[in-house]
Order: C-alpha cells, then structure tokens, then sequence
C-alpha cells in the first residue's frame, strides 16, 4: 500500500467524533461517574458474596438460605438481582438435578417471576435435566404464587401432550387453586370431575380449595353438596376443612350449627384450631350474644389454642360496645401475657370506659401494662 493511501486511510479513523458520537460517549461516561446509592451498594454486596458463597457445595444444599435472600430482594423489588443470583446456579454441576432444578423454580414463583420460572424450565433439557411432571408442578405453581393464573390453565392445557408429562394429583390440585383464586369455581369444579376421568381421586386439598371457595362465595347449598360427596368418596377431612364449613355457616347465620360442628371435630380426632375458634366466636359477636362468646373463649383456653391478635382484635371492642369493661380489662390483661398486641385506641377505650365506672386503679394497671408492653 503506498504511503499515500495509508495517510488517506489512518485520516479516517483519526477525524474528530461526530457531535453526535461525542454526546453519547459523554452520556455513558456521565452514567459511569453516577454515584450508587449506599442501598444499591448493599444490594450489590449480597449478591457478590451470595454468588461467591454458593461455589461452596454445602452451602448449596441449605435452602433456607436462598428462600431468606430472595424474599429480602422481592421485598425491595430487586428482581435483576434475583435473575442475577440464580441464574448464576446454573453453572454448578447440581442444575442437572431436578430437586435442585425445581428449588430455583420455586424460588421464582416465591418472587413473583413466573416468566422467569418458565424460562428456566424450558431450558432444562440444555441443562442436561429431565423435565417430569415434578418441574412441571413446580412451574404451575411459580405462576400461582405469582398470580399469574391464566398461565396456569395455559400451561396445563399445552404441555402435558407436548412434553410426554402424565399430570398428577398436584398438577390437578394447583389448577384448581388457579381457578378458584380467580372466582373461576364452577369451571375448577369441572376440573375435579375430569382428575376422575383420567383415574385420579380428588383429595383433601382438592376439597379444601373448593369447599373454601364456595364458603366465600356464599354458595352454602353446593358447599354442603360437595361435603357430602367427601364423605361419600371416605375423604377424610381436616381442620383446614372444618375451618372453611364454620366460616360458611357463621356467614349464613347458623352459628348454632357452627358450635355443634366444632364439638363433631373433637369427636371424630380433629383438634379445632385458634381459627376454628375465632370463627365461632366471630358468629356470636356478630349476633351480640357476648355471653357465648366468653364461653368459647374459656373452650379455646381449655383446648390449648393460645388466642391471638384476631381474638383480642375482635372480643376486646365488642366487650366494650357491650359495657362490660371488667371483661375487657380481663381480655387486656390475656393480652399482654400471651405477647400480643393490641390498638393504642382500643387500649384508651378501655381506660376511659373504667374510669367513668370509678375504677381508676384498673385503669391506671391498664395503661402501665400497656407502656410495658
């Protein structure tokens, strides 16, 4: 090449920047210098060491580790942090095992990333992983627990024929939640009908999902229908079970019917719940019968179910609203030793409604055990 057309040549690539160029190389380089926020540094802290303490196979193992870190992430919405860590497993020899495959499944459905979930399950057979129905549990429910539920009926409906997957009892059961999530009970009820079809037995979680949509639905006569053909089918229900009928019937005002029902599960093996309590007790309140209501708090004592913050959430005001201030400083006093907690404002009602009553030591107990709390 002569000296000529070489000068020619290295002028072209020595000319000054276009304005154009200039602005853009000044624009990254402005992107560069920007200071990180003292949080996104934390963020970018726990991934480098997340990722770096993941290269240690025992630690690969504790999954509670990377369910806590996740959910820390979600919460602060770092969802490419999350991608960043746990597409970094693949790299570890454990992605061709499924229980591991199906961990970091999960852990996207757990931070709401269903699309995120089903890439990874796409790419397995890359991953030298099979993909079986257990994967394929676990991407249906990734997109439950991310309330993308469409995805759900689409994804049962596509790849079971297209992958050779058998569904089972939990691609069946997750459909359903699915359906019932999104208020689709009749359409979910379908679906148990065709898990016979295919020679599956609907279970107790089966049930459960849509003896609990009905209840909330206020559909009591198809509920009652559909407790029937679970005993019919020898099904054996569970508190979670009982739960749902007692919310049905206090909701349709048989709470009569409610107290019987509790009484059945004792008899037949089922310990009631501080759920299945506090429904009874909420159908009383409901109907201003504050006399039963203390009798079922004395049950719920005597059974061993510590009340909770619903409990005392619900009786204490409705003591109040009954003028029996003597059993809300009771109800106060449980509170407190049971750790938990209870409304600044319903506390002072309390308070105030001793007071007016001239019982001012009460009163004065009351608001130390409340600063002492």
């Amino acid at each position: 090449m002569s000296s000529t057309a070489f000068n020619r040549l290295r002028g072209l690539f020595s000319k000054s920047p276009s304005p154009i160029i200039t602005t853009i190389k000044a624009n990254r380089a402005a992107e560069i210098r920007a200071p990180i926020s003292s949080k996104d540094k934390k963020t970018l802290s726990l991934v480098k060491k997340f990722k770096e303490t993941t290269d240690n196979p025992r630690f690969r193992r504790y999954h509670h580790y990377y369910e806590a870190t996740v959910l820390r992430l979600a919460r602060e919405q770092h969802f490419s942090a999350i991608r960043d860590i746990l597409e970094h497993q693949k790299k570890y020899p454990d992605i061709m095992d499924q229980k591991f495959a199906v961990r970091l499944i999960c852990l996207y459905g757990k931070a709401k990333m269903a699309d995120d979930a089903q890439k990874l399950f796409d790419e397995l057979p890359s991953l030298n992983c099979e993909r079986t129905v257990v994967s394929f549990n676990a991407l249906l429910g990734a997109c439950v627990n991310s309330k993308n539920f469409n995805k759900v009926t689409e994804l049962f409906k596509e790849l079971p024929e297209k992958l050779s997957i058998e569904p089972d009892i939990v691609s069946y059961n997750t459909v359903v939640k699915a359906l019932c999530d999104v208020g689709s009970v009749d359409s979910a009820s379908v679906v148990m009908n065709e898990m016979e079809s295919s020679n599956i037995q609907p279970d107790v979680v089966t049930f459960n999902t849509l003896l609990d949509a009905f209840y909330k639905n206020n559909r009591i006569e198809e509920a009652e229908k559909l407790w029937c053909l679970m005993e019919k089918k020898n099904v054996l229900a569970n508190v979670r079970t009982y739960n749902s009928r007692l919310r049905g019937l206090v909701a349709d005002n048989r709470v009569s019917d409610a107290a019987e029902l509790i009484e059945e599960m004792g008899k037949k093996g089922v310990k009631p719940d501080n759920y299945s309590f506090n429904a009874l007790m909420k159908g009383f309140v409901d109907v201003g019968n504050l006399e039963e209501a203390k009798v079922w708090y004395k049950k719920m004592m005597r059974n061993g179910c510590g009340p909770d913050r619903a409990t005392f959430g619900m009786l204490i005001p409705f003591a109040c609203d009954k003028d029996d201030f003597d059993y809300a400083f009771e109800l106060c006093n449980d509170a407190v030793k049971a750790k938990q907690s209870v409304y600044n404002s319903v506390v002072q009602r309390v308070a105030d409604g001793l007071v007016e009553r001239s019982k001012n030591n009460e009163a004065q107990k009351l608001m130390k055990m409340a600063k002492l709390k």
